[in-house]
């Protein structure tokens, strides 16, 4: 059994003054509307309902709160989470590019989202949930080049994978690794940009996409619980 499969809703902020006080690493899931960002969260904590899409795509814009440890599925919705066991969080943030959001919609996101990956020491790392028929979006570029600065690793996860057929899956996947590989710091030196193919539908990459996460968390799976 995974670890995430113990993710339970923890705390929604719509302000950065609200985020929360807590030191454990967070792992941030960025992504375009419709990438299917909701559906590899809900399928790797093993939850239907955990993270979910807004019936108007776009507009939700909060940031979103998932413990790991300090509660399990099984408990009650309502008993707390004992916060002083919290080994991680998982943080789902707004979805971006949808043209219908307003212009004071739109600056909000930005400033939430940039100095939220940019600034907030917790955050270990960042997963980057991108439609594989329609990779590095200009948003998207946007997004990795707020979080490169970090040093922290990017693991891109390139969602819908059911819909190419082999021969556009094994290109698809070498050229996001060559678009990751041409950024460089200052040195010359490439940074921690990793990359997989996920589908929900066939359950493809689903145990890649555990074992990175819980890497970048710094947590074990454990090893007495049956393989997922």
């Amino acid at each position: 059994m995974s670890k995430l499969w113990q993710a339970r809703f923890f705390t929604t902020v719509n302000q950065l003054r609200d985020l929360p006080k807590t030191q454990v690493p967070e792992i941030a899931f960025a992504g375009r509307s419709n990438a299917g960002k909701s559906t590899a969260i809900n399928i790797l904590t093993n939850q239907k309902g955990l993270a979910f899409a807004s019936k108007t795509p776009g507009r939700t814009q909060h940031i979103n709160f998932f413990s790991i440890g300090g509660a399990h599925v099984a408990m009650h919705r309502k008993d707390p989470t004992k916060v002083e066991e919290i080994e991680g969080l998982l943080v789902d943030l707004p979805g971006y590019g949808y043209a219908e959001v307003s212009g004071d919609a739109k600056l909000h996101w930005q400033r939430l989202l940039g100095d939220y990956v940019q600034r907030r020491e917790q955050l270990a790392a960042l997963i980057l949930i991108m439609d594989s028929r329609r990779p590095f979006t200009e948003l998207d570029i946007q997004m990795l080049e707020w979080f490169a600065p970090t040093g922290k690793p990017i693991h891109c996860i390139l969602t819908k994978v059911d819909k190419l057929n082999r021969n556009e899956s094994v290109n698809t996947l070498r050229q996001a690794q060559q678009v990751l590989d041409s950024y460089v710091d200052e040195e010359g030196n490439g940074f921690p940009f990793t990359v997989q193919l996920f589908s929900a539908l066939k359950r493809i990459g689903i145990e890649e996409a555990n074992d990175k996460i819980i890497e970048l968390l710094g947590l074990e799976d454990d090893p007495a619980d049956p393989e997922q």
